[in-house]
């Protein structure tokens, strides 16, 4: 399986800008705000354990996580009307894209990502259009501290659905939403803790797409991603 989340690869730039750390951090800081809604304790809440610990990956200061999780039970209530969205549209060369945004203004959020969609030859569709392209998957990326096939197997033997190897060495572990959590803590009485994992929606047959194509789409992901109200871009493309 391949076609990773577009949005994640800035955590492995070393030299990433204090503006690109901001704006990471802004991003991480509403998806956890969001997930508190549901209680704020991580050992209970799922989504926000996930949450926390994608801005670990990050290294995100524990003060932002912090006053995240205190903005959802009331305390500075600039994101009290924070709401999340999944986008759709078609990239050039008819290449399927998923749009996470959480905002809190959906009329702006929605103008920006049509107006970038046309200067990149994209195009937002309705509803259900391309989501029917894709499946949700529970992600860990496992770093390669052994060789490759003591780690596929101890993966398998955990409960993976799918594994991948990334060009950087580590594995992408694939399980079912509900097994994310059972097949971490699996992994880790094994002695490999993963250096995130994230719910990240899939394609179910990757595109293979022409250099062409694939460049002009990568052009248009890094141009959502600028947007402070995307958390996540998704597309069918093969990695």
């Amino acid at each position: 399986m391949s076609g990773h989340s577009h949005s994640k690869k800035i955590k492995h730039e070393k030299d990433a800008t204090d503006a690109q750390r901001s704006k990471m951090f802004s991003k991480l800081a509403k998806e956890i705000t969001l997930a508190s809604r549901d209680g704020t304790d991580p050992a209970i809440n799922s989504r926000l354990r996930v949450a926390m610990e994608r801005a670990r990956s990050f290294n995100m200061p524990k003060d932002n996580v912090e006053r995240a999780v205190k903005r959802a039970t009331g305390e500075g209530g600039q994101n009290a009307q924070l709401q999340e969205m999944l986008l759709e549209a078609y990239g050039p060369g008819g290449v399927a894209i998923l749009i996470s945004v959480i905002t809190d203004n959906k009329n702006r959020t929605l103008s920006e990502i049509k107006q970038t969609l046309a200067s990149h030859q994209g195009k937002p569709v309705e509803g259900g259009a391309v989501r029917w392209m894709f499946e949700q998957k529970g992600v860990l990326t496992i770093p390669q501290s052994s060789p490759k096939e003591e780690l596929e197997l101890l993966a398998i033997e955990a409960g993976a659905q799918d594994l991948f190897w990334n060009e950087d060495g580590s594995l992408d572990v694939y399980t079912a939403p509900a097994d994310l959590e059972t097949v971490k803590k699996a992994l880790e009485e094994k002695g490999r803790v993963s250096e995130s994992a994230t719910l990240d929606w899939m394609p179910k047959e990757p595109l293979k797409a022409a250099e062409k194509v694939s460049s002009a789409n990568q052009k248009l992901f890094d141009a959502l991603n600028e947007q402070e109200d995307v958390q996540d871009v998704y597309s069918n493309l093969a990695s």
